[in-house]
């Protein structure tokens, strides 16, 4: 019996036991070959109901549990991402369509991510005040109770687990919706996982599903807290849901990231520093490089230099070999791609390499001279292009970096001090100075401002401890103070 054993949790979600879902099952997909890999459970509002019922009642249990228990169940949990990695990183190049380095870093992440989870309850829980009254004053933190934590189908297991492990930390429950996508490796790994660590009853549930289940995990009665990480149109709808119901949100959305290259920088690295932004995981990630702005000086050579990367990185199906890209997510998402690219040509860019589809890849594509008002350039593509303009001055650049509705990640390649200049200006939950804009680590601030999120709400204590818990207002006196009624 394997750690992730079929036998487990076909047919099933998790909701106080593996048990088999009231909704249909659904076919687990290999994107690169179609091919059926299993039949995960879904669950109804109604397991919702249920699901959030249990979880707000362990919840009180688990948010009484010491400390030190807390703490041993992350490390624990840790601990078996490691031990369990290569069965785990398997599943993730099948059921995703990435490569074995980007499953690699998803593991290592998830582990990462128990560690620092780990240190939470013993962090300092509020602060001591002072007061005008004869009394001790203190503002202390506590679980927020029950925490709907909804994970998108392209980083699964880093974008469910980041929130996760904390909010369980911290003492609260979880109902976890992934995307049906990949619920093996963004939710059967979880529950495998916090089930062998010691994770008691109740307090983390598997709710695969599609919108209803969505809805239902966000308007829970139970639930205080929504942690939501997917497309922007998709998480205006549950901030909105969610502002009705008077819950928070916390919403980590869609960008499209700037990479600038400043004059003089050494084109054979930036070229490379570009490539991985927009090509790593065929470019389905949320820090994308999305936008190259290059330097008039040197942008003849980039976009060749960008080209010729492009042109020599294998693609194919990454459970058969080592390649750099794999297979887009599903058809509907290829055909997406396909479509901004055409329309890219149609208003005057030019392929340096690249555009076209071959089965379920697409090549990874550099589009020249791209209009500023052009799709390829204004939307996120969610695919392996990276579209590239020239401009002239810093001014310049930092305008064209702002003048997008998205704000999460901006990469900038050349002199530091001009760099730093840009970073001063840029609006953007993340600055990376001669570094591309995809980067993430467990004890860092995640999060990005405008049409990319509500700000940084994952990664790091001081984000983490805010996200999943409340600040209650304590005083104590020693005697029943004197009121004049």
């Amino acid at each position: 019996m394997t750690f992730l054993d079929p036998a487990t949790w076909t047919g099933n979600i998790f909701s106080g036991g593996w048990h088999v879902g009231s909704g249909p099952a659904q076919p687990v997909i290999e994107p690169a070959t179609g091919n059926e890999l299993g039949r995960i459970g879904t669950a109804t509002p109604d397991d919702v109901r249920k699901a959030a019922s249990e979880a707000a009642r362990a919840q009180i249990v688990w948010a009484a549990t010491s400390p030190e228990e807390r703490a041993a169940v992350l490390r624990r949990a840790g601990d078996l991402w490691e031990q369990h990695a290569d069965e785990i990183q398997d599943w993730i190049i099948r059921e995703s369509g990435g490569i074995r380095a980007k499953a690699a870093m998803e593991t290592h992440i998830a582990a990462q991510e128990c560690y620092e989870a780990a240190a939470l309850p013993s962090h300092p829980a509020g602060d001591v005040l002072t007061s005008n009254e004869n009394r001790w004053s203190f503002a202390r933190r506590r679980p927020s109770g029950v925490v709907s934590v909804i994970a998108p189908f392209n980083f699964p297991l880093i974008l469910s687990i980041r929130s996760v492990a904390p909010a369980l930390a911290l003492g609260n429950a979880v109902l976890l919706k992934p995307d049906p996508r990949t619920a093996v490796c963004g939710g059967v790994t979880l529950m495998r996982v916090f089930e062998e660590a010691g994770l008691p009853e109740g307090l983390l549930s598997l709710l695969p599903g599609g919108r209803e289940t969505g809805t239902a995990v966000t308007a829970a009665d139970e639930v205080r807290v929504i942690s939501f990480t997917g497309s922007t149109a998709a998480g205006r709808a549950v901030g909105e849901a969610a502002g009705r119901s008077l819950k928070r949100a916390h919403l980590e959305l869609g960008g499209n990231n700037a990479l600038v290259v400043l004059p003089g920088a050494e084109v054979a690295a930036a070229a490379s520093a570009g490539a991985f932004g927009s090509f790593m995981h065929q470019g389905q990630i949320c820090m994308t490089s999305g936008r190259h702005l290059v330097h008039e000086s040197v942008y003849d050579d980039y976009v060749a230099a960008l080209a010729e990367k492009a042109r020599n990185l294998p693609v194919g199906d990454p459970a058969s070999g080592d390649v750099a890209l794999g297979p887009i997510i599903d058809a509907g998402q290829l055909a997406k791609i396909d479509e901004i690219v055409a329309d890219a040509l149609q208003g005057g860019a030019r392929v340096a390499a690249g555009g076209s589809a071959e089965g379920p890849y697409y090549k990874p594509t550099v589009l020249a001279d791209v209009a500023p008002s052009n799709r390829a350039w204004t939307d996120e593509i969610f695919g392996p292009v990276a579209p590239v303009m020239k401009f002239s001055t810093v001014d310049e650049a930092v305008k064209i970096v702002n003048d997008n509705e998205y704000g999460l990640s901006v990469g900038v390649l050349g002199d530091v001090g001009a760099a730093m200049e840009v970073a001063d200006r840029v609006e953007s939950g993340k600055v990376h100075i001669n570094e591309q804009t995809v980067s993430d680590e467990a004890n860092a601030p995640f999060g990005g401002v405008g049409a990319s999120g509500t700000g940084s709400r994952f990664g790091g204590a001081a984000a983490n401890i805010d996200a999943f818990t409340e600040i209650q207002w304590l005083t104590v006196r020693p005697t029943i103070a004197e009121y004049p009624f």
